[in-house]
């Protein structure tokens, strides 16, 4: 997982250009918790490895980018259903949208 976390990483501070110590670790609290949150969407059975969990995340990068990059963005206006300065009005998509193409794992229980 920690190649996946610094892809993600790489790509985002490319396309929000931060650079600072602070962002960066900013930006690495959202990430984190975006991968816990698609595991934890994802419901890996017990028996899954690091390697399985790891290997499959791969497929949710998308999903993973969206949702560090949405709650990166929140910064500052968390909770905020509207905004408007100055004649600008801003609304913010959905953040279930990112988790959209995520299905949980079936576990038998029998």
């Amino acid at each position: 997982m920690e190649v996946l976390f610094d892809e993600i990483l790489q790509d985002l501070k490319i396309q929000l250009d931060i650079s600072s110590d602070y962002e960066v670790a900013l930006l690495s609290s959202k990430i984190k918790n975006a991968i816990r949150e698609v595991k934890r969407a994802r419901n890996y059975p017990k028996y899954y490895t690091d390697s399985q969990i790891a290997e499959d995340l791969e497929d949710y990068y998308s999903n993973i980018l969206s949702l560090a990059l949405y709650d990166y963005n929140q910064i500052g206006g968390e909770g905020e259903l509207s905004h408007s300065d100055s004649g600008t009005s801003r609304t913010w998509k959905d953040r279930k949208e990112c988790f959209n193409g995520i299905s949980t794992i079936c576990q038998y229980g029998g």
